[in-house]
């Protein structure tokens, strides 16, 4: 008989010596990739993410966007490989923020951005600073925050600025730690020395500010000067002397008007204390009698591209408690708040022992379906094909993830049948008992169903590697499905004919019991099989009848979907255990408001019992996520927002999900009260690709106004519907400004400058820094900064007599105040702009909260009030579901969000299907030399469906994109199955000593033969 690529590899391998050899090089090469393939919780998704900051003081908003932002725009549009182009221009300051193509490499897409802004230099406006180029990805998220904050009991003896010297002195030490990335410190106030002019002391003394600035910054310089020989030697030569402490400081003399010499002591408060950063942060944890609440400091740690987070994890960890004694002193604690590495490990772990479980539940029904001994041999066979499926997968680069486990988690189920398709046909041909050896009849046995196990298994990958071309940022994260499966099942095929007859040849020495014999009874399975199949294929007549009941069952099960039966989302949630809570006080909040409605939230967050600490940044961000890095929440810093950070309970600990502590968690902040403008969100973290909101509205329209009179009344439309939380948008309120207008007359009339008079107040309000003052032991220098306290920048009688410089009037030096030379003027600010690939666009955004959560069911219900509202004067917005309007005369609503990532992965993954299809097509009609057996073959099909949407019916579950690769695999396994039978159906019809075990008494008489 033709033996076929199967039967060949079977004889040339079944008493081989090196196929134990080849057994042993397998496991041994699977089990080192296990342990060195780096495991983290998600697949890492590149998307580099390029912003570019420009200041443009003195602009407003709109002048900005015209000088900078669209300039800056057609720059960045031009770079091959940019998807997305955002630009979000605020007065003084423009920002533009090129999103890379998924897959991009962050470093060449840095190079690009650089290369190309540096090129067009010549183009900047005169007044507009040198751009500021940050490029953040993914190896930037911090895998590993620390949190240090005192004991309840010593909390009287720590400041924030105590606590930031040792976060600096530790982040240096974990910076010594093999493969650590990008650190950062949030929260705390470094030391700084302040000088704080007194106005009174200065009119007294006869002293201008601008003196004390040109003295601190003249006293303290100190620079090379060249060589001189002293004794014979070459010695360097300084020049100057840097001050290290506000003693040095104090003693300095500062010219005055009266021409005699004044200490700086004498005309200002010189103080080492924290600087006043408008930034709190504060940990929450429960103690024996409630809750207690400390100063605290937090340290992110982010790992190196390609490392593996469980290591680094654990190294950083170690190196904390080594430093427990002695550089993190008695009375400090050091909070793990996130360990990614650990979360990573939990989850891999946790999913390898279901794959061992799935591994033990088969072949214990392999024992009890064939026999004990061919389940000794599916037992090798299995974690065989497994670890030379991660062997590959480390090589191509994949990480042990929960994606790539659930891929191999599912199709254990498929690579274990070419196995046991080998192992029953060698079972079954040894026990025929005709005179053939058992070697011959393994070869045979394994060359007759050789051929259509070829085509079965090319069906399978053919059905699953169309996968691997969705496009946008489900791309990467679905991966790993088709490469790991579809390598699986190559693998499983070329195990099942080396490996599995060698192992069937020395440990299956009896038949089967009970035999499979030609002359053997059908078995349980096949009676019921006879019993159930026989009514189905008596006639044409039924058999069309089957066909067309299963095609209703079809079209019922699709309408599950449309009446709402069975849910549609991108991904069911995760159970995590980090909850975060943003906060957005009304432009113009103070930092002490802020902290204080933090307070609040925390508050609140504490009757949850799931939760066992909290950490509170006000005027700052927490350590950003992979969301909080698309969302840009690292930009988060002024003092109207805030963040909490809520850590829940090991998942085996607590009895609820994350997402149902999130949604009950947001019930309880909405009696939280706010003042008009705020809003809080109760922020997960995504089990997917992150977006900027669930529920995202782009509003276009012909000017400024219209799109934010539109998006105002979307808004409304969005807080009427009750399954729509967590409502804001992109423009907020105007900022409250104080402008001090120069007197251009008075200045000329007293010989100075309006540079003069800028710089005094930039000096007096933000702080000007003139130098460092050395620290020997080794900590970092002081800054020197001249600034007024927080509780003096408020514009009183005391600011407005400041002498800001010395003037000659009539012959005598005089003092000029700075409310002499300057107008006072309250104003807002300009309407900030947010703009999309060149378009001008407001935002409204939400999230979905109850029964429908995913955004299809939002937008049905937006569309229709969207319809049904009255818009009064302004015109009813066009709506569209995918790609910005061409006109933009017409107000347009844009539906963007996660949405957008939605129909993308299903348009893609239908897309998927269909080539599948095709491809299962082709395959089959090489194989069968026919082109109608392969739609018979298809035909089942449709069952899977109707399974699918059963399954998600009984157990309330949504169908998501991984139901559908479900959808897609089990395809490819129902035509797996269907080749199989035809081939042994059409040779069971054709007389031969192949169909001796289909008698032909169990083809239907109706039926040509």
């Amino acid at each position: 008989m033709n033996l076929g690529i199967s039967g060949r590899l079977t004889r040339a391998t079944l008493n081989s010596p090196l196929t134990p050899l080849m057994l042993l090089a397998a496991i041994a090469v699977g089990l080192m990739a296990l342990l060195s393939i780096p495991r983290e919780e998600e697949p890492q998704i590149s998307v580099p993410m390029v912003d570019i900051m420009v200041a443009a003081p003195g602009l407003s908003a709109a002048d900005a966007t015209e000088l900078a932002a669209k300039p800056l725009e057609a720059i960045v549009r031009s770079i091959d490989g940019v998807e997305h182009v955002y630009t979000q221009v605020e007065d003084d300051r423009v920002m533009v923020t090129a999103r890379f193509e998924v897959g991009s490499d962050p470093d060449d897409a840095a190079v690009r951005v650089h290369e190309k802004v540096r090129a067009n230099y010549d183009a900047i406006p005169v007044g507009v600073s040198e751009p500021q180029i940050v490029t953040r990805g993914i190896n930037d998220v911090p895998a590993v925050v620390l949190t240090l904050t005192p004991r309840a009991d010593t909390a009287g003896r720590w400041t924030d600025q105590a606590l930031y010297d040792v976060a600096t002195r530790l982040r240096t030490e974990i910076g010594k730690v093999e493969d650590v990335g990008l650190t950062f410190i949030v929260g705390g106030r470094p030391s700084e020395i302040r000088v704080e002019p007194d106005p009174a002391r200065m009119a007294a003394r006869g002293v201008a500010l601008s003196s004390i600035l040109e003295t601190i910054g003249q006293a303290h310089r100190s620079s090379p000067a060249g060589n001189v020989r002293d004794g014979g030697q070459a010695v360097s030569l300084r020049s100057g002397n840097r001050m290290t402490s506000p003693e040095d400081a104090a003693m300095l003399t500062v010219s005055s008007a009266t021409g005699e010499p004044v200490y700086l002591r004498d005309v200002a408060t010189i103080v080492q204390a924290p600087r006043e950063d408008q930034a709190r942060a504060a940990h929450y944890t429960r103690a024996d009698d409630g809750w207690s609440r400390t100063p605290a400091v937090s340290l992110a740690v982010a790992k190196r591209q390609g490392a593996n987070a469980v290591v680094v994890s654990h190294a950083v960890l170690a190196r904390v408690e080594a430093l427990e004694g002695t550089l993190i002193p008695e009375g400090l604690e050091v909070v793990v708040t996130r360990d990614y590495g650990e979360t990573a490990n939990e989850k891999a772990n946790e999913l390898l022992m279901h794959l061992g479980l799935a591994t033990v539940s088969i072949v214990v029904l392999i024992g009890f379906a064939i026999g004990w001994r061919e389940a000794g041999v599916t037992a090798v066979v299995i974690p065989t094909t497994i670890l030379l499926t991660l062997f590959a997968s480390n090589l191509m680069g994949y990480t042990i993830n929960r994606v790539s486990l659930f891929a191999l988690i599912f199709s254990i189920g498929i690579l274990v049948d070419d196995a046991i398709v080998m192992i029953e046909n060698i079972a079954r041909h040894w026990a025929m008992n005709d005179g053939r050896s058992r070697a011959q009849a393994t070869v045979e046995a394994v060359a007759e169903v050789g051929n259509p196990t070829v085509v079965a298994t090319l069906t399978v990958v053919a059905a699953l590697l169309p996968m691997l071309f969705v496009s946008g940022l489900m791309g990467p994260y679905m991966a790993p499905i088709p490469i790991n499966a579809s390598a699986a099942m190559v693998f499983s095929f070329f195990v099942a004919v080396v490996i599995a007859p060698w192992l069937m040849i020395r440990l299956a020495r009896k038949t089967l019991a009970g035999g499979h014999g030609h002359d053997q009874g059908e078995g349980m399975l096949g009676r019921l099989y006879r019993r159930v199949a026989t009514p189905v294929i008596r006639s044409r007549r039924s058999a069309w009848t089957f066909l067309i009941v299963v095609g209703i069952a079809t079209l019922l099960a699709m309408s599950m979907f449309g009446f709402r039966a069975v849910p549609v989302k991108l991904l069911p949630f995760d159970n995590k255990s980090e909850l975060q809570v943003v906060l957005d006080m009304p432009e113009g909040t103070s930092l002490e408001t802020t902290e204080r409605t933090l307070a609040a939230a925390a508050g609140i967050a504490q009757t949850l019992p799931e939760v066992v600490s909290m950490e509170s940044y006000a005027g700052t961000a927490t350590p950003f996520n992979f969301n909080g890095l698309v969302r840009h929440y690292f930009l988060r810093d002024r003092p109207e927002q805030g963040d909490l950070a809520v850590l829940l309970a090991p998942k085996h600990d607590r009895h609820r999900s994350s997402h149902v502590v999130a949604l009950d968690l947001r019930r309880r902040l909405a009696d939280l009260p706010l003042p008009a403008g705020a809003s809080i969100k109760v922020v997960e973290a995504p089990p997917g690709p992150p977006v900027l909101a669930t529920l995202l509205a782009e509003v276009y329209g012909p000017d400024a106004a219209t799109r934010r009179a539109v998006a105002a009344e979307l808004e409304t439309l969005f807080r009427a519907e009750p399954s729509v939380v967590d409502v804001d948008n992109s423009y907020g309120v105007r900022r409250p400004v104080l402008r001090l207008v120069p007197d251009r007359e008075k200045i000329e009339r007293f010989g100075l400058s309006e540079r003069e008079v800028h710089d005094s107040v930039a000096a007096l309000m933000g702080g000007q820094v003139l130098g460092y003052a050395a620290r020997d032991d080794g900590r970092t220098p002081v800054e020197i900064a001249v600034r007024l306290p927080q509780s003096a920048r408020a514009w009183t009688e005391q600011l407005a007599v400041m002498p800001v410089a010395m003037t000659t009037v009539d012959g005598e030096p005089r003092l000029v105040e700075l409310g002499e030379v300057v107008d006072a003027r309250q104003e807002l600010a300009s309407w900030p702009v947010y703009r999309r690939d060149g378009r001008a666009a407001e935002m409204v955004t939400a999230e979905l909260a109850g029964q429908f959560e995913a955004p299809i069911y939002g937008i049905l219900a937006i569309d229709a009030a969207i319809k049904a509202h009255d818009w009064k004067d302004l015109p009813q917005p066009e709506v569209r579901l995918n790609g910005q309007p061409t006109d933009e005369t017409v107000p347009t609503v844009l539906w963007d969000g996660e949405w957008e990532i939605t129909w993308v992965t299903f348009r893609d993954m239908g897309a998927a299907f269909g080539v599948a299809l095709l491809g299962i097509y082709v395959l089959v009609v090489a194989q069968f030399k026919d082109f109608r057996i392969p739609l018979v073959i298809l035909t089942p099909i449709p069952l899977t469906l109707i399974g699918i949407v059963l399954g998600h019916m009984l157990f309330g579950a949504p169908f998501t994109a991984t139901s559908m690769i479900g959808f897609i695999a089990l395809a490819g396994i129902i035509v797996r199955y269907s080749i199989l039978l035809v081939d042994f159906i059409r040779h069971a019809r054709t007389p031969g000593p192949r169909s001796r075990p289909w008698p032909r008494s169990a083809i239907p008489p109706s039926w040509p033969r």
